[in-house]
């Protein structure tokens, strides 16, 4: 089993794979933030509910988004876990690098568009569409922890193959995704629910 640079590519028919943790955790970061910042600046109007209620409704869409992005689709990934196949041999291991880059740059543009609405949304509702981007984020980091979890219990990192993808790099659990590949548990550069391990090992 090799890890490759781009990851996208066959060797005597294997097959490109990507983490599906990472996947899932690409998004948390440039969210959170986005969030952050929208939520700092559009505490300065004062908006047409004022900031008080502003931040109540913003607290309250933060618990609701994270909760919604965390458990939502849990069986799907589920099932694909307990079903996952062993990966083959010459299957080519994505690094955990150019699998978040291919997420962020696909994405970018949305990206930018939920941070512009969010900052827009404060002249009505101060800090509430910051607080709900941020919440998106923190959900993704929750669904994230739990693959993890989920790949300490099986003792199998998964893995999704790039070509089944979506082409933004994202959607691991889509329609075009039959089923997913394991590994071994210190396969890859990145540790179970997709955080950079330290030191990086191949299997």
């Amino acid at each position: 089993m090799a890890r490759g640079e781009r990851g996208e590519g066959r060797e005597r028919g294997g097959r490109g794979l990507a983490r599906v943790a990472v996947v899932v955790r690409a998004g948390a970061a440039p969210l959170w933030w986005f969030g952050v910042v929208a939520a700092g600046v559009g505490a300065v109007p004062e908006g047409w509910t004022g900031r008080r209620i502003g931040v109540l409704a913003g607290a309250a869409l933060f618990v609701v988004a994270a909760a919604v992005v965390a458990l939502t689709r849990r069986r799907r990934y589920d099932a694909l876990a307990r079903g996952a196949s062993r990966a083959g041999k010459y299957d080519v291991l994505q690094d955990r690098a150019v699998t978040v880059r291919n997420w962020r740059r696909g994405h970018r543009w949305w990206l930018v568009l939920a941070w512009a609405l969010a900052l827009g949304s404060a002249f009505a509702v101060p800090v509430a569409g910051g607080l709900l981007l941020a919440g998106c984020g923190t959900g993704l980091r929750l669904k994230a922890g739990w693959l993890g979890r989920r790949e300490r219990a099986l003792d199998s990192l998964l893995w999704v193959r790039v070509d089944w993808l979506d082409g933004r790099g994202g959607r691991p659990t889509g329609k075009a995704v039959k089923g997913l590949r394991g590994t071994g548990i210190a396969a890859g550069d990145a540790a179970p629910g997709g955080t950079r391990r330290r030191t990086a090992a191949l299997v």
